[in-house]
């Protein structure tokens, strides 16, 4: 290699990584708590990006459906209300959820509340028969030595070091909660910002892409384009997915004369937004709800939720989600399966779209080189190997 000017600041810009990879393994911790107070202070404008983009999917939909035609200063005012129908649309799903599933939950609360104290009594009814058909159950009793002073003692120790562990934890909570509502607010209202600018703002990273990197500009917008495409396309597709299993759970449910059959059909809709594995905290709770009006109908609910979990899993997600986003239903399962073991629910929102995406470019880099090849040899590429 001729080391002239060009080829001596490529030396020279790798070895000022190299050195500053070194000085990030040796300061490791130091590097850690840059890093996360970065995060922390850029962490608002993230999370009101992420909003922003979850946001986009609906308000795009209502704007084509309404106010296609507008232009000019019509069509910024469009934009503005397009923006607070769809706001106005989330509010009232979670109204509409909570209001279904709030009220009976606490009333089965209070069923239950009411159920302990009989149960509590008639284990006492039973202990006392216990030592009455069985003496030597009292005798034994009677023989125990138990220090009770000791017993208290311990006893007093424990709920006062609760009590200060509470109270250390409740001023947490309450510095959290209060952090929490800071950031969703800065969140919130950069989200607004960016919706109501989204062209103008994507003209502006155009023109610093073409300014700065312009060999690589039109790669990156290129695969951001594919990116915004289909995450927006699995965000539909999972809530199609949703509403398709709360629907199955109705109609079930309705005819097998299941209690709180609306309830709980909603309540597995929406959590069935977590992928594949959400729909199992709406089970829990539909379970325990019919659990305090019959303990056999909760069993023939469960084992209900494993049939339709069964074919919404192997059938309708892969196809419905799959389909969203042009990636092959055994590839869902498999990008579903490792999320989940890696990020937890975060990895399983993540994994499909992330996979799509990837499986989308090799799909195309694969296209192009077997044009090459076919170029080059004048052979079909699926043959080549043959």
């Amino acid at each position: 290699m001729e080391l002239n000017q060009k080829n001596w600041r490529k030396l020279l810009g790798l070895g000022m990584v190299l050195i500053l990879f070194y000085w990030g393994l040796e300061n490791h911790s130091l590097l850690g708590k840059t890093c996360s107070v970065l995060l922390g202070l850029i962490f608002p404008f993230i999370l009101g990006g992420c909003m922003a983009f979850i946001v986009n999917v609906p308000m795009r939909g209502i704007e084509k459906l309404l106010f296609s035609a507008q232009t000019g200063k019509k069509r910024k005012m469009a934009r503005g209300i397009s923006l607070l129908l769809t706001f106005l649309l989330v509010i009232s799903v979670i109204f509409v959820v909570a209001f279904l599933i709030l009220p009976e939950l606490g009333r089965s609360l209070g069923t239950l509340a009411e159920t302990v104290p009989q149960f509590v009594s008639r284990t006492a009814a039973w202990a006392a028969e216990m030592t009455t058909k069985h003496p030597q159950i009292s005798q034994w009793l009677s023989t125990l030595e138990i220090n009770w002073s000791n017993i208290l003692g311990q006893t007093a120790a424990l709920i006062q070091s609760w009590l200060s562990a509470f109270l250390g934890s409740t001023l947490n909570i309450a510095a959290g909660v209060f952090s929490g509502v800071v950031t969703f607010f800065l969140a919130f209202v950069f989200s607004i910002y960016l919706l109501l600018d989204k062209e103008k703002l994507g003209g502006q990273v155009k023109m610093v892409l073409h300014a700065w990197v312009p060999r690589w500009a039109d790669k990156i917008l290129g695969v951001s384009g594919l990116a915004a495409k289909t995450f927006s396309s699995f965000l539909s597709g999972q809530c199609a997915e949703a509403i398709i299993l709360g629907l199955l759970f109705f109609i079930a449910m309705t005819i097998l004369r299941f209690p709180y059959a609306l309830m709980i059909s909603v309540l597995i809709a929406f959590t069935a937004l977590i992928p594949l594995f959400g729909a199992f905290i709406g089970c829990f709770v539909g379970a325990f709800l019919i659990l305090m009006v019959s303990p056999m109908k909760a069993f023939w609910f469960i084992l209900l939720f494993l049939l339709i979990q069964q074919l919404e899993g192997n059938l309708i997600y892969p196809r419905v989600v799959g389909s969203s986003v042009g990636l092959p239903a055994i590839w869902v399962l498999v990008a579903v399966t490792l999320g989940g073991n890696t990020l937890g629910v975060a990895g399983m929102l993540l994994s499909i779209p992330l996979c799509s995406v990837l499986y989308t470019l090799f799909r195309q880099a694969t296209k192009q080189r077997l044009k090459q090849f076919e170029e080059k040899t004048g052979e079909k590429g699926e043959n080549a190997g043959g």
